[in-house]
Order: C-alpha cells, then structure tokens, then sequence
C-alpha cells in the first residue's frame, strides 16, 4: 500500500454494483491491473476478495520442461 495519509477518510465500496462500477470506471483509465489495484486501494476501502473476484484472472505461463534425450 502506499503512503497514502490514514486519517483521510476513503469510500467505502461494499456493494457489488458500485464496486464493478469502480473497476470498469478505472480499467478505462489504465493499463494494467497493477495500476487498477493501486488506483483502488488508494482511492476506496474495498474487500480485496471482493475485487479478485471481479477482475480477470491473469495465468501465468507454462514453463514446459526440457526433452530428456
């Protein structure tokens, strides 16, 4: 998290709608879903289960393992 100050008093996102709203809004504005996450959570108090359950989730890529010859 950043070093954003505590005492400033963020939104709470726990409704579903506004929080998909939310996403959608940012995932406009940016890139990735790095940026998405910091943007969130610097702006909002969110449950962060709440928001993996709305963004896609990334794969990592196969690493596939060498022939054994």
């Amino acid at each position: 998290m950043s070093n954003t100050e505590p005492f400033t008093p963020r939104q709470t996102l726990t409704n579903p709608n506004l929080l998909a709203s939310a996403l959608h809004r940012i995932g406009t504005e940016v890139a990735s879903t790095t940026e998405i996450w910091r943007r969130l959570t610097e702006h909002y108090i969110v449950d962060l289960d709440a928001v993996a359950a709305l963004l896609p989730r990334t794969e990592p890529e196969p690493i596939w393992l060498q022939s054994r010859v």
